[in-house]
């Protein structure tokens, strides 16, 4: 790949757009400008989520879904000082919360800050090997007391790490939150792709971006309910376990840019996993297969769920790093992951459930 590689306008906007769980005003506001115009109906609904649908009066039903929410911090405390301590939104690695520069997300705009803890020089051994709780770590927004604090934030306020996109080499980019941007751009981009060509299309198809997964899938549970789908696809991040440290036996073995990755297991329909395969098969796209023992951690497993039951997979996007201010994904993937989708979805005969 060039160094020349030039990524999708769309994902870019969608990992530089600030969507702590919860909060995802930025996210939406991306899908709104990229996927309302060319959907045939499009919603929002209460928690947040954005559903646009394609070919309404067609049957099966079905969908797709990626979380748009993020990693955050949520303010719960100002001290005397101006310090701002703060709970996690969704689940840190304690030890790389410090030293990370963060966008407080405020009613009246973006309020810049550093998070902080006690110097190392002034630490003794046990607690310089000690990993630090949360509320031992604060955020700095150089306000001098807890009054002037508090006329530029409110507690309640999210923040996420200010971070932003960037190439690593080719197509191999880092981001704060390719979990789960990746898998969003992914469903909305794929119904963004069938619309050109719509007379192929037989099933009705709605794409979601769905809110606070991060939190437990809250989002798909809404969004499950309400579109009644007859098969559904979540698309998330996996583990990419090709990084040093990592022990195949435990975790499975799969690689950044080795295509996506086609879970398998009781959350999935195998009818639905068959035919992903025989999708990728034909189109030559390369995959990677992941077991998965039990309800994952993605909003399949409420999709799986909803009413009577769906016919549900789950692709996964490889991803180094994941939970960090630097997630690292090679965007040929997600390209990968997208014409998979829009195989699949052209696959669906008239009627077509997945029932077995």
């Amino acid at each position: 790949m060039p160094d020349s590689y030039t990524p999708p306008s769309f994902l870019v906007d969608l990992l530089e757009a600030r969507s702590p769980t919860g909060t995802e005003h930025e996210a939406q506001a991306v899908v709104d400008r990229y996927v309302r115009p060319v959907s045939d109906t499009y919603e929002k609904d209460a928690l947040g989520n954005r559903l646009a649908a394609i070919n309404p009066s067609g049957n099966p039903t079905v969908l797709l879904a990626g979380h748009m929410d993020e990693l955050g911090l949520i303010i719960k405390f100002v001290d005397k000082d101006g310090f701002l301590y703060f709970d996690t939104l969704g689940g840190h690695d304690r030890g790389v919360i410090s030293g990370r520069r963060v966008s407080i997300l405020t009613k009246d705009g973006i309020v810049k800050g550093v998070t902080g803890k006690r110097a190392i020089h002034l630490m003794n051994q046990k607690e310089r090997d000690a990993l630090p709780e949360v509320h031992q770590i604060w955020i700095d927004i150089g306000a001098k007391s807890r009054k002037e604090a508090l006329k530029r934030v409110r507690l309640g306020d999210p923040a996420v790490y200010d971070v932003g996109f960037e190439l690593l080499h080719g197509s191999v980019g880092a981001a704060r939150a390719f979990d789960n941007k990746a898998g969003c751009y992914t469903v909305m981009e794929t119904l963004r792709r069938i619309a050109e060509r719509p007379k192929k299309l037989k099933a009705k198809l709605v794409s979601v971006a769905t809110t606070q997964e991060e939190i437990g899938t809250r989002g798909a549970i809404t969004a499950g309910y309400a579109v009644n789908a007859d098969i559904a696809i979540a698309v998330d991040v996996t583990h990419a376990t090709d990084a040093p440290d990592s022990d195949h036996k435990r975790f499975g073995e799969y690689t950044l840019g080795g295509g996506p990755v086609l879970a398998r297991g009781p959350n999935i329909n195998p009818l639905v996993f068959d035919r992903l395969v025989e999708c990728c098969e034909e189109e030559k796209i390369p995959y990677q297969v992941e077991t998965e023992s039990m309800p994952t951690g993605t909003d399949a497993r409420a999709l799986q769920m909803a009413r009577s039951g769906v016919a549900t997979g789950l692709i996964g996007i490889p991803l180094r790093y994941m939970h960090t201010p630097s997630e690292v994904v090679d965007i040929e993937d997600i390209e990968k992951c997208v014409r998979l989708l829009v195989a699949f979805v052209l696959s669906l005969k008239p009627g077509e459930k997945m029932h077995f």
